[in-house]
C-alpha cells in the first residue's frame, strides 16, 4: 500500500515530547549517556546512519525513557547546534533518502563504520526474536525492515558486499554464513558472478564452509554457468587444502567431500570420478540422504553419469541384483531396493547384459524422475523402450502392464489397442498417474477401461486420474447429475483442467440442466469457473465473496459479480481480496470511493496488478492523481498523459526507475509512441549509460527496454554481466536490440569458435541470436549443449538459421541411415529416426520432404504426435506427411479417432474429398480438428458436413458442447444454419462464440441471436458487451451509435479490430475518446484512415491515457482534492519518499506511531 513518506524517524526518536524540548544549559554531558553523547556529535557530523545504529545499540541494553529524548536535545543546544523541528526533519529525509537510492554510498557509509556500529547492523539482519523495539511510544519494526532492506534494489547488492569485506572478522562466522545466505536468496542468485570468488574467504571453520557451500547449493539453478565453475573452484579449493592429500595416487574426493559438492559434483573431471576410491564411494552411497542428492544433479552428463556408475560398481555392488540391501537410518532399519540409491544415475544405466525381467521392471520404476534431467530424454526413451523389451520377455503387455511404470507411455497405437480391458482395469492405479501420455493414447487407454460400462458411474471415473481425459464428451453428458456433481467435489476434480472445452461443456450442460445452477455453481472451482455462462450467473443470486474466492473468472462474468455484490452492505476489502473478482472494478467503483477509502484499500488492486485491465489501471491512476499526488507510485504517471510523466523531476529519478522497473512496460503502456516516450524520460534519468551494476539492479524489467544504441554502447564493462543476467530473461527483445546483444557478446567472447563449454552454457537463449555459418562450430563441440538450449526454449518461435544448427548437430551425432527395405523412391535417402525426431523438436522443420515422405512405418507410428506438434512445417512437409499416414494407415476413410486426434497440424493437408472421408461422428474428433485455426473456407465447411452426416445431428439438434467442440468451425455455418440454433444452447455458450475470427455477415447473425438473450444493444450492459467478444462487431452503424460512452471500455479489444471500417467510423468523438487505452490500441490502420480529424483526435486522447470525460484535461499543476502533506505546495512535487512501493534502508526502521 502506498502512504505518504516517512521520512524523518531519527527525528521521532529525539523529539518524542509533544512539547518543544527544554533549553537547559547545565553540564547535559553528565546527564547523558556516552553512547548518546555519542550518537548526538554523530547526527551534529551529518553522519545519521551511524547515529541510528548506536541508538539501536543503545536500546538493546537500556531502557528507553521519556526525559531521554530532553537529555539528547539539551545536549545538542549545549553544543550550540540549533536543531528545530523542521530543520532536523528537512535534514534527515535528504540524508536517509540519498542513502536510500545511492546505495554505493550507503556501502562507502557501511565500510566507514566502527566495528561495534557494524556489529549491530549485522545484528539488524541476523536476529528474529526482538522484531519489535520500543521506545517510549514509538515501535521500531526491525522484521520490516530486513525484510524491505532484503528485497531492495541495490541496497541488497551493497549489503552482500559489505557482508563478505568485513562480517567474518566482527561475527561469528556462522552467523555471517547466515547473513550471506538471506542476502543471496533475496537476489535470486544475481550476485555471485565469476569474479565474487576472489572475495571469498580460504580459511572458513569447517562448519561455516559447508553452510556456505549449502547456501551456493540451494542457489544452483540460479547461477550461471561460469559462476557454477568459479564456485566450484572455490569449494574444491578449500576441500582439497582440508583433505591433506599429499600423495597423486589417493583422491581427495571423499565421500564426505562428495556430499558437501552436492549438485556440483557434476563438474568433478572425469579422471576425479575415475580416481574416487571404492570404499569412498560405498560410503557415500550408504549415506541416507545420498538418494535426495542423486536426484537433483538435472544437468549431469552421460560421460559424467557412466563415469559415476563404474565407481558404484567397483566399490562392491551388484546393480543387476534383485534383492535388497539394508542400512540402518535414524536409528532403524531400512530396505530398499539398490537402484533406487542411483538417483538420477539410474536413468544411464548400461549394464543390460543378463538383465532379468525383474530388474528391469525395478530399474523403470526408478526412471519415472528422468524427466527431470536436462537433455538426453531421446537416450533416455531409447532405455526405457530395450527395458521395456526386457520387462516383457516370456510375458505379454497384459500381464506386464501394472509393472511398466511411465514406460507405457512410449506403447504405440497398434500396442495399446491390443490390451485388453482387464488388463486396462488391473493396471488402472498405475495408468492413472502416469504423466506425459498424448491425448491419442488417452482415448485409446479410457475406451478400454469403460469398455464394458454403458453409463459411467463416479466410481468408474473416480479411478481414471490422467485417464479422464480421454472419455468422450457424449459420454460425460451421458452420466448421472449427482455423480457429475461428486466429481465435482472429489479428488478427480484436479483433472477436470486438462478436459477439452468440448467436454467440460459436456460435464457443464448437465450439472446445470435441472434448472437449478446453484446446486452446481459453488461446487466448481478454479479455471473451470471460467466456463460458466453470464446466463447461469444470472440465474444464481446466491453468491459471496467467499464463495468466489477459489475461483477464475473472465472478465464479463466478474464485471457482473462485482456489480451484483456492490449493491449489498459491504466492506470494500471483502470484495476487493476475493481474488479474481477485482477484474470487475469500474471506474464509477473507483470515482466513488472517498480519498481515505480509496488509499486504505489501494493495496488491494497492487496485489493484484496481473488481473486488471489497462483501463483499470488507468482509471486508479486518475483517482490517485486528484487524491494524492505527491506519494502516487511513479508507474502510475507513466498511464497519464506524456506531459504528465516529463513533470517528474530530476530528483526523483531514481524512485521513478525503481518503480517503473517493477512493472511490465509491455502491458502497463500499450501504444508505442507513448511507451517511446516514456522510455526517453528514463533514457533522460540515465543519462543514455549504465554505469554500474547498481545502475542494473534498479532498472529491473526497463533493461529488456533500454535501445540498441545503449546496449552496444552505453552500458560499461563492469554493469556488462549484470545486464547480461537481465537480459538474458526478456523475452520480446527487437531486432536491433539482438544486434546489439550479439556485437556484445562477440567482443567479450570472441567468435563461436573459440568458445568453451561454460561460455556456450552461459550464453543459453542469446545463441538463437546467431547464424547458422557462426553456431556451425557450436554444433560440433557441443551439440548435447546447443540441443538442451533449443529444448529449454520450446514454445517460443526460434530463427530458421539456429534452427537447422540443431539439426546439424544432431545429423552430425547420429549414424541415419537408409532402411534396409527401402520404399520406392527411398534408396539412397536417410529416413529420420524415432531419436532424432525426439532431439529435433521444431528443428523437424530442417528436414527435406523427401526425408519425411521415407519415414519407417514403426518411426512414423511413434512419432506422428510429435510431428504434427511442429508449427513451422510448410505446408509441402504437411502434405508430404499426410501421404506417409495414408501410406501407413490407408485412405482418411478407415483412419479411427486416435489416429485424427494424432495428425496435429498434419491434418491440415487433407484436401475437402479427404476431410469428407473421415470419421466425423465424434464430436472429440472434429474439437481436435478445430483446434488448428489455419483451416480455408472450404476445409471448414467439408468439417461442418461431415460431422453433420456422420453424428446424425441437424442444426438444430446441437447442443451447447457441440457447438464449443465445432470452434472456428462455425464460422463456416451461412445465415440461415445459425438462426437455426437453439437460443438455450447458443446463451451458455457466447463467450466461447465471442473468441471466434469469423466474418461480418457471421458475427452480424450471431448478434442476431445475442439479441434474443440480452436485449437489444442500448439495454447491454458492461458485462454483457465484454461477455459477446467478436460478437459485438455485428453491431450496425446505428446500434453502434446508441452505445453509451461509458461502454466503449468494455468492447474486448478482438470486436474492435473485426468493426468493418465503415461501421467504427460511426463512433462518435466521445466514443472514442472513451474506448480505453486497450481498445485504441485493436484500432487497424485501415479503421484510423476512415476517420475525421476530430475522431483522431479523441483517438489519440484514448491512446495516451487522458481522462474520457475532461475536456481537456486538467494541466499538471492543478491542485488536489487531498493533499497528504501540509508541508507541500498543491500541484507541487514533493519527495515520494519510501512510501512508493520501494523498499527501505536495512539501518532505516519504520516507525508506527
Amino acid at each position: 500500500m502506498s502512504q505518504e513518506p516517512q521520512t524523518s524517524h531519527l527525528l521521532l526518536f529525539l523529539l518524542l515530547s509533544h512539547g518543544v524540548a527544554s533549553h537547559r544549559t547545565t553540564d547535559s554531558r553528565q546527564d547523558l549517556h556516552p553512547l548518546l553523547q555519542k550518537m548526538a556529535e554523530e547526527i551534529i557530523d551529518g553522519s545519521y546512519l551511524n547515529a541510528l545504529l548506536d541508538l539501536i545499540r543503545f536500546q538493546s541494553s537500556h531502557v528507553w525513557t521519556a526525559d531521554l529524548s530532553h537529555r539528547v536535545l539539551a545536549y545538542l543546544n549545549s553544543r550550540n547546534v540549533a536543531f528545530t523541528i523542521p530543520s532536523l526533519q528537512a535534514a534527515m529525509e535528504n540524508h536517509l533518502e540519498q542513502r536510500l537510492y545511492q546505495p554505493r554510498q550507503l556501502l562507502e557509509d557501511l565500510r566507514g563504520t566502527d566495528a561495534l556500529q557494524f556489529h549491530t547492523a549485522m545484528k539488524c539482519l541476523l536476529e528474529d526474536k526482538k522484531d519489535r523495539l520500543e521506545l517510549d511510544n514509538v515501535i521500531i519494526d526491525l522484521g520490516e525492515m530486513r525484510k524491505q532492506a532484503l528485497q531492495s534494489p541495490g541496497v541488497n547488492r551493497s549489503l552482500f558486499l559489505v557482508t563478505l569485506e568485513r562480517c567474518f572478522q566482527v561475527l561469528n562466522p556462522l552467523e555471517c554464513v547466515e547473513i550471506l545466505g538471506r542476502v543471496l536468496r533475496g537476489s535470486s542468485g544475481r550476485f555471485l558472478q565469476p569474479d565474487i570468488t576472489e572475495k571469498l574467504p580460504w580459511d572458513l571453520r569447517e562448519d561455516a564452509f559447508k553452510n556456505l557451500s549449502a547456501v551456493f547449493r540451494d542457489l544452483y539453478d540460479q547461477t550461471s554457468a561460469q559462476s557454477q565453475k568459479a564456485l566450484y573452484s572455490w569449494m574444491t579449493g578449500v576441500l582439497r587444502t582440508c583433505s591433506n592429500v599429499t600423495e597423486d595416487s589417493v583422491s581427495w574426493v571423499s565421500a564426505e567431500n562428495l556430499w558437501i559438492l552436492g549438485r556440483y559434483m557434476v563438474h568433478l573431471s572425469l579422471e576425479e570420478i575415475r580416481n574416487i576410491s571404492p570404499r569412498e564411494m560405498a560410503l557415500f552411497i550408504s549415506y541416507d540422504n545420498a538418494t535426495k542428492q542423486l536426484d537433483t544433479v538435472y544437468d549431469i552428463t552421460p560421460e559424467h553419469a557412466q563415469a559415476f556408475l563404474e565407481r558404484i560398481r567397483a566399490s562392491g555392488f551388484d546393480m543387476r541384483n534383485t534383492s535388497t540391501i539394508h542400512r540402518q537410518a535414524r536409528g532403524r532399519w531400512a530396505s530398499e531396493h539398490f537402484s533406487e540409491m542411483l538417483g538420477l544415475l539410474v536413468c544411464f544405466y548400461d549394464d543390460l547384459e543378463l538383465l532379468d525381467a525383474a530388474m528391469a521392471q525395478v530399474l523403470l520404476h526408478q526412471m519415472i524422475k528422468c524427466s527431470h534431467l536436462r537433455g538426453f530424454q531421446a537416450g533416455i526413451q531409447k532405455l526405457k523402450a530395450d527395458l521395456l523389451e526386457t520387462a516383457t520377455e516370456n510375458r505379454t503387455l497384459n500381464e506386464t502392464l501394472g509393472s511398466l511404470s511411465d514406460a507405457v507411455v512410449g506403447l504405440t497405437h497398434s500396442q495399446l489397442e491390443s490390451l485388453s480391458p482387464k488388463a486396462v482395469h488391473g493396471a488402472i492405479l498405475t495408468l492413472n498417474q502416469v504423466s506425459g501420455w498424448a491425448k491419442s493414447q488417452v482415448v485409446i487407454l479410457s475406451a478400454k477401461y469403460l469398455a464394458h460400462e454403458k453409463v459411467l458411474s463416479f466410481h468408474d471415473v473416480s479411478q481414471m486420474g490422467v485417464l479422464l481425459a480421454g472419455v468422450s464428451t457424449q459420454a460425460l453428458h451421458a452420466m448421472d447429475r449427482r455423480d457429475l456433481s461428486r466429481v465435482l467435489t472429489s479428488t478427480i476434480s484436479v483433472h477436470l483442467a486438462d478436459l477439452s472445452p468440448a467436454q467440460q461443456h459436456g460435464v457443464l450442460s448437465k450439472v446445470l440442466e435441472a434448472g437449478v445452477p446453484e446446486a452446481g455453481l459453488v461446487d466448481i472451482h478454479g479455471a473451470f469457473f471460467k466456463e460458466v455462462s453470464l446466463f447461469d450467473l444470472w440465474r444464481e443470486p446466491g453468491f459471496t465473496p467467499t464463495v468466489l474466492k477459489d475461483k477464475e473468472l473472465r472478465r464479463g462474468q466478474a464485471l457482473f459479480l462485482y456489480e451484483l455484490l456492490s449493491k449489498t452492505p459491504r466492506r470494500p476489502e471483502e470484495l476487493l481480496s476475493s481474488g479474481h473478482l477485482v477484474k470487475g472494478v469500474m471506474c464509477s467503483h473507483v470515482d466513488a470511493m472517498s480519498a481515505d477509502s480509496f488509499l486504505a484499500h489501494f493495496h488491494y488492486f497492487e496485489k493484484n496488478f496481473s488481473l486488471l485491465s489497462p483501463h483499470q489501471i488507468n482509471c486508479l491512476a486518475w483517482k490517485y492523481w486528484e487524491v494524492a499526488r505527491s506519494s502516487m507510485p511513479p508507474f502510475l504517471l507513466a498511464v497519464l498523459p506524456a506531459r504528465y510523466l516529463a513533470s517528474v523531476p530530476a530528483s526523483q529519478c531514481v524512485p521513478f526507475l525503481i518503480s517503473l522497473g517493477r512493472s511490465q512496460l509491455d502491458s502497463l503502456v500499450l501504444d508505442s509512441h507513448k511507451r517511446n516516450s516514456v522510455l526517453k524520460q528514463v533514457q533522460q534519468c540515465l543519462n543514455d549509460s549504465v554505469a554500474d551494476e547498481y545502475t542494473v539492479d534498479i532498472l529491473g524489467n526497463l533493461l529488456c527496454h533500454l535501445p540498441a544504441a545503449v546496449i552496444s554502447r552505453g552500458v560499461s564493462p563492469r554493469a556488462w554481466a549484470t545486464a547480461l543476467y537481465g537480459l538474458r530473461d526478456c523475452p520480446d527483445l527487437n531486432p536491433q536490440q539482438k544486434a546489439a546483444v550479439k556485437l556484445r557478446l562477440l567482443e567479450q567472447h570472441g567468435p563461436p569458435q573459440n568458445w568453451t563449454a561454460e561460455t556456450t552454457k552461459e550464453l543459453g537463449s542469446f545463441l538463437a541470436l546467431f547464424s547458422g555459418d557462426e553456431l556451425s562450430s557450436v554444433a560440433t563441440k557441443f551439440p548435447d549443449i546447443l540441443q538442451q538450449t533449443a529444448s529449454q526454449m520450446a514454445g517460443i518461435l526460434l530463427p530458421q538459421e539456429f534452427l537447422c544448427a540443431v539439426f546439424e548437430s544432431v545429423w552430425n551425432g547420429s549414424q541415419e541411415s537408409p532402411g534396409s527395405d527401402p520404399g520406392p523412391g527411398c534408396r539412397g535417402v536417410a529416413a529420420p529416426s524415432s531419436e532424432a525426431i525426439l532431439k529435433l523438436g521444431e528443428a523437424n522443420t530442417c528436414w527435406a520432404p523427401a526425408g519425411l515422405l521415407c519415414l519407417e512405418e514403426a518411426t512414423f507410428c511413434r512419432t506422428v504426435e510429435l510431428l504434427g506438434a511442429v508449427r513451422g512445417f510448410s505446408l509441402a512437409q504437411l502434405r508430404t506427411l499426410k501421404e506417409k499416414a495414408i501410406q501407413v494407415w490407408d485412405m482418411p476413410s478407415y483412419w479411427r479417432e486416435c489416429q485424427i486426434v494424432s495428425l496435429g497440424r498434419i491434418a491440415l493437408a487433407l484436401n475437402e474429398s479427404e476431410l469428407g472421408q473421415l470419421d466425423l461422428s465424434s464430436i472429440d474428433t472434429v474439437a481436435s480438428l478445430s483446434r488448428q485455426t489455419e483451416w480455408t473456407p472450404e476445409q471448414a465447411k467439408s468439417i461442418l458436413q461431415g460431422f453433420l452426416e456422420d453424428s446424425g445431428h441437424s442444426i438444430q439438434d446441437l447442443k451447447s458442447f457441440h457447438l464449443v467442440g465445432l470452434g472456428a468451425i462455425l464460422c463456416a455455418m451461412n445465415v440461415t444454419e445459425i438462426a437455426l440454433l437453439k437460443i438455450s444452447e447458443f446463451r451458455v455458450v457466447v463467450a466461447r462464440i465471442g473468441t471466434l475470427l469469423c466474418s461480418t455477415q457471421v458475427l452480424a447473425e450471431f448478434k442476431r441471436k445475442a439479441e434474443v438473450v440480452f436485449g437489444e444493444p442500448a439495454q447491454w450492459s458492461s458485462s454483457v458487451l465484454q461477455e459477446l467478444g467478436t460478437i459485438a462487431a455485428g453491431l450496425t452503424k446505428e446500434e453502434l451509435r446508441t452505445l453509451d460512452e461509458d461502454l466503449m471500455p468494455y468492447f474486448q479489444p478482438s470486436a474492435i479490430r473485426c468493426l468493418p471500417d465503415e461501421v467504427f467510423k460511426e463512433l462518435s468523438a466521445e466514443q472514442i475518446a472513451s474506448l480505453g487505452p486497450e481498445n485504441a490500441v485493436a484500432v487497424t490502420p485501415a479503421q484510423r484512415r476512415q476517420l475525421s480529424m476530430l475522431q483522431l483526435h479523441s483517438l489519440q486522447r484514448a491512446l495516451d491515457g487522458a481522462k474520457a470525460h475532461s475536456w481537456p484535461d486538467a494541466p499538471p499543476s492543478a491542485s488536489p482534492t487531498r493533499t497528504p502533506s501540509s508541508l507541500s505546495p498543491a500541484g507541487a512535487w514533493v519527495s515520494w519518499g519510501l512510501g512508493l512501493g520501494c523498499p527501505l534502508l536495512v539501518l532505516m526502521p519504520k516507525l508506527l506511531c
